[in-house]
Formats: structure tokens, sequence, C-alpha cells
């Protein structure tokens, strides 16, 4: 194609005038530029005693998201909310009276947690599974269609595959387990077995010191109902320690734009709340270990010592 002398004189004027009109927007682009740089930074990622709880969402719902498989995306930072009346970071909240039904092997299993051993996580050891999802920290979730990552504070993580797989039949014990998972309908299904032993001194199901055995087999129940919200339901089965199956619900709201895990050094201490034992230190009547959610204040991260001599 050609262009007349008239034409490409009219485009080089056209040209010109737009490169006019920027030369003259230019300024005012600079403007915005520093006008978003000065707004006020994403919320900090940093665990606070205020920033560990999530908050209900305000607004309209906003709907689940889905990934290219179809299937609810479980992807994002998720925060704990206080249930009123239920203690914090115990396996038998849901239990009446907190209660566990424990087996004499429980009993003494637990006795000896309570007495001999010391908090495993406060000495840098994985919490594993259940004790993570009893936790009242927050945690990440990265998901894609074959494979799911959660991610915790302690700089540790947990891979489940949701690919078809079975469970190996002789799997090597493990923190978290030998986890597999499958889809039922909107529901994510993670079945684990293969655990590590409290009998070792270095498990306990919670933060209460109770015990695991290595007979356990989990299954947790993963739903995404909106945007905001994200639900558990899990059961529980050691016929090692417990009489009978139990269960553990709760719910986690998706954190603020901005917020996610953070850097976390272990042995460096350096956000640790963790009693230095032996045992977990004072349990109330209400079932909670140190700070109750039962409309009690948070304390500091890392608390001061005074707070386990209450």
């Amino acid at each position: 194609m050609t262009l007349s002398y008239a034409s490409g004189r009219r485009t080089l004027i056209a040209a010109g005038a737009v490169l006019a009109v920027l030369a003259l927007q230019a300024p005012a682009f600079a403007q915005t530029a520093l006008a978003q740089a000065r707004q006020p930074a994403p919320p900090s990622s940093d665990l606070t005693a205020s920033s560990i709880i999530g908050q209900e969402p305000t607004g309209p719902s906003k709907p689940t998201p889905r990934g290219l498989d179809g299937h609810p995306d479980l992807t994002g930072y998720w925060k704990p909310l206080r249930n009123k009346g239920k203690p914090g970071g115990n396996i038998g909240k849901d239990q009446p009276g907190f209660k566990l039904p424990f087996t004499p092997a429980g009993e003494k299993a637990l006795q000896y947690n309570l007495t001999q051993t010391v908090d495993p996580e406060a000495v840098c050891i994985l919490g594993g599974i259940p004790r993570h999802n009893a936790s009242g920290l927050p945690f990440e979730i990265l998901h894609t269609p074959k494979r799911l990552a959660t991610l915790y504070v302690y700089n540790t993580h947990r891979w489940v595959w949701i690919d078809g797989r079975k469970q190996d039949e002789d799997p090597e014990p493990r923190y978290f387990g030998n986890a597999v998972g499958h889809w039922e309908g909107d529901t994510l299904v993670i079945e684990s077995a293969g655990f590590k032993d409290s009998k070792d001194g270095k498990l306990w199901i919670d933060e209460n010191a109770n015990p695991q055995s290595e007979k356990t087999r989990v299954v947790e129940r993963w739903s995404r109902p909106d945007f905001d919200h994200i639900s558990l339901h899990m059961t529980i089965d050691d016929p090692v320690y417990y009489t009978k199956p139990f269960t553990f619900e709760r719910t986690w709201v998706h954190g603020k734009p901005g917020e996610g895990l953070t850097e976390y050094a272990c042995n460096e201490n350096n956000i640790d709340a963790h009693h230095i034992g032996p045992g977990p230190g004072p349990i109330g009547p209400d079932g909670n270990r140190g700070a109750g959610y039962d409309g009690k204040p948070l304390p500091d991260v890392p608390p001061p010592p005074e707070f386990y001599d209450k």
C-alpha cells in the first residue's frame, strides 16, 4: 500500500498531535504515580495479637472462586475466627466438657506428655496434622488441580496429592502423615495415615498435650462456600489412644489484601509463644491453654514471662 503525499502528511500531523497531548499529560501521570506511592502500604503480614484473628467480612457475599477443573479454588491466606464458648488450640473443643474419649493407654500417654515432655513446637519440631488444624495461627493454601500445598507460620508445609492416586500401603511415618485427596462434589476430602507416635515424646495432637498414635487415621472435609470463608469438618480415628472416633470443626476467613505469611525462624524463637514445659502450662476449666477465646484478649507475641505464671 502506497500513501500519497497528502495522506502521509496528515498521518504525521496526527502523530505529532498525539505526542503533544502525551507531553502535556506527562506531569499529570507523574502526579498520579506520586499520589499512589504515598498511599498507605497494604496491611502488614507480621503476626501480632491483633492481626492473628480474622474478622467476619461486611457487605455482600462474593462467589466462590473456581479452578480450571470447575472445583472450588482453596487458594488464599486464611485467618481463624474466635468461637465464643469454645477453647482454642484444643482438639477436644467440640466434645462434651472438652473431654476426649481416652483408652487406658491414652490416659497414660497424656500423663506422660503432661509431666515428661516439652511442647514439640517450642523446640522447633513440626506440629503436624491434626494439630495445625486446631492452631490459632493463620495459614496459606496454594491450590493446583493436581496438588495442594498448605503453608504454615512455622516455615513448614504439607503437600496433598489430588490426582487420583491411592495411599501407600506401608507409608513412612510422618508428622503430617501421608495424605491424598479426592473431590466429593464441591468438598475436598483429604485422607491421611502413617503418622508418627506420641510415645517418643515428640508429637502432641494439639496445644494441650493430648497424644496421637501411629495407627491414627484422619479424614478432613474442606469446603469454600464463598470467597471469604473456608470450613473444615475433621474426623480423627485413633484406636490406640481413644475409644472411638471424634470430630472437630472450624471456619477461617480470608485475609485482607496484602496480608500473607511472613518469614519465621524457629531457632531464633522470634515469635514463639509456647510454654517451655514440661507439659503445656496451665489449662483452665474452659479448656484453654493460656489466653482463652471466650472474650479474653490475646497476649502479645511472644507473651511476657509472667503470662505463664498465672
